[in-house]
């Protein structure tokens, strides 16, 4: 443990987050220390190991922090680390299973070896194929500890960022900190798969099956899974497995999850799926699956369908609503910007490299604008990153605008509920009338008795927040300076110049606030 909080561990967590802070700031250096390049910081991501990994990968999705070279390198990290020692992998084991081994055979070489567990081939006494999911040992002290570190040096820097880039970094470290907490937990993560097979059993998609006799909180026992990675192009093509149906299905499977059901595996980079010999959908690993709020998902639906209808002003109300732009942004500045973002992505003649290069030139002229990251959106936006990447390993210039929009727009009414003949819906509004009556009839009695009352969203709310705050600043302020003249000069009249001068300072900054 102590290790895990050596002075030189803590000064390279240190310089890493020093340099996610110049980035974000625009800054050249801070006490003479200068930012990563990006290839450095890439390796001192590697070596500070899972917590920093899995962090890193979630700020890979924000464009509006970091530059394009340091976007690429964020995007090239995987988990993949070397497996346990041989003394931390027999001590997992035995913890696991004890003295009654249920396996004819145990590959003790991972097929597969990543930040929070590594993966073995192994058969049951029955002769059934099993995939074995070791947990690290001493991972979960590690997270601990990496989070401890992390919340420390964020109150270290917090009081340099901006109102909203301040909420939004809490939001990611807050956000990553539950999940990965949750993810070392291989307990939790049989829970998952087996509420997510349950959810989407008739999807066409298929999942591992878990023996949970043999599971627990360091090993989950499941079904070998054969097939190829998502992104294995060449052994694909040598399958003759036609690429476009297999990423329809997947945007399919993620509009159904995030749009209809709210349910949502939120790490399907390539290794965790995988295409097999009948060209279908694998999904393995179920350590990060999140649930969508009901007012996110709403929003979420409403954004859609105003980029579908090209109504910018609608789609940036509706953001505002998902929380990642600010109650009081300027709505007609925000419009024109979506309206360009929507014209480059939707100009079929641009390639991925020049449609990248004019997104980022366009970002660069909205960074004084209040965008956010709630905590509810921080793995929506991951994964819809996630998934547009692993397009565009098939389809040249795939993009959200015209190959994922259509997809999500037609799953619209599904997602709302609506039924697909006329006397359905009909049935449903007729069984829902009583209801609706009741409110209508409170609605009136309120109103007429005085009582109704209006609520305010919590947006609306933080920027009341926000603009109480600025306001009383510089009263407290000022009221600090009159009164540290009045302590300056009880404590020796010989300073009274002094005080003098700090007393009017006070009264002059609350005259003209």
């Amino acid at each position: 443990m102590r290790n895990l909080y050596a002075p030189s561990r803590v000064w390279r967590v240190f310089r890493l987050l020093l340099t996610f802070f110049l980035l974000i700031k625009r800054r050249q250096s801070f006490l003479g220390l200068r930012p990563y390049a990006p290839a450095r910081m890439r390796e001192a991501i590697v070596a500070l190991g899972a917590s920093f990994i899995k962090l890193a990968q979630v700020l890979a999705t924000r464009a509006d922090f970091f530059d394009a070279d340091y976007l690429n390198e964020l995007k090239t990290l995987h988990d993949e680390l070397p497996p346990m020692p041989k003394s931390d992998f027999e001590r997992v084991f035995m913890r696991a299973f004890g003295k009654q081994n249920p396996f004819d055979r145990f590959e003790p070489v991972p097929i597969a070896s990543a930040s929070i567990g590594q993966v073995h081939e192994a058969w049951l006494n029955d002769g059934t194929k099993v995939a074995v999911k070791l947990r690290r040992e001493g991972i979960e002290r590690r997270v601990r500890a990496d989070i401890r570190i992390l919340r420390a040096m964020h109150a270290l820097f917090r009081p340099l960022f901006s109102h909203y880039t301040k909420h939004s970094i809490e939001a990611v470290i807050e956000e990553f900190s539950a999940m990965i907490l949750q993810e070392v937990s291989l307990s939790h993560e049989l829970g998952n798969l087996k509420k997510f097979s349950a959810v989407y059993a008739g999807f066409g998609v298929h999942f591992p099956k878990p023996y949970e006799p043999f599971c627990s909180d360091d090993a989950l026992v499941m079904s070998f899974m054969q097939g190829w990675r998502f992104d294995d192009k060449e052994a694909l093509k040598s399958a003759g497995i036609d690429f476009r149906p297999v990423i329809d299905k997947l945007v399919r499977f993620y509009a159904e999850q995030m749009l209809v059901k709210g349910y949502f595996h939120a790490d399907p980079h390539p290794g965790n799926l995988l295409i097999n010999e009948k060209g279908e959908l694998v999904l393995l690993d179920f350590g990060m699956v999140k649930r969508v709020g009901e007012s996110t998902r709403v929003a979420i639906i409403e954004m859609i369908k105003a980029a579908h209808e090209r109504d910018y002003g609608r789609y940036v109300a509706s953001a505002k609503r998902l929380g990642t732009i600010a109650y009081e942004a300027p709505e007609s500045e925000l419009a024109e910007f979506v309206e360009r973002m929507f014209d480059i992505f939707a100009d079929e003649s641009l390639s991925a490299i020049d449609m990248q290069t004019l997104a980022f030139e366009v970002l660069e002229s909205t960074r004084s604008l209040p965008f956010k990251l709630p905590q509810e959106a921080i793995y929506i936006l991951r994964v819809s990153a996630i998934v547009e990447g692993l397009g565009t390993t098939y389809i040249p210039n795939f993009n959200g605008i015209k190959d994922i929009l259509p997809v999500l727009q037609a799953n619209i009414p599904r997602a709302l509920g609506i039924k697909s003949s006329v006397i359905e819906m009909i049935a449903d509004e007729i069984a829902y009338a009583p209801w609706l009556l009741k409110d209508l009839k409170t609605t009136l009695r309120q109103a007429s008795e005085g009582t109704m009352r209006v609520e305010m969203s919590l947006r609306q709310l933080e920027w009341l927040k926000k603009e109480a705050l600025a306001y009383q600043r510089p009263v407290l302020l000022a009221f600090a300076a009159m009164l540290g003249a009045i302590f300056l000069l009880l404590y020796d009249p010989a300073f009274k110049n002094g005080a003098a001068l700090l007393f009017l300072l006070g009264f002059g900054r609350l005259i003209y606030r």
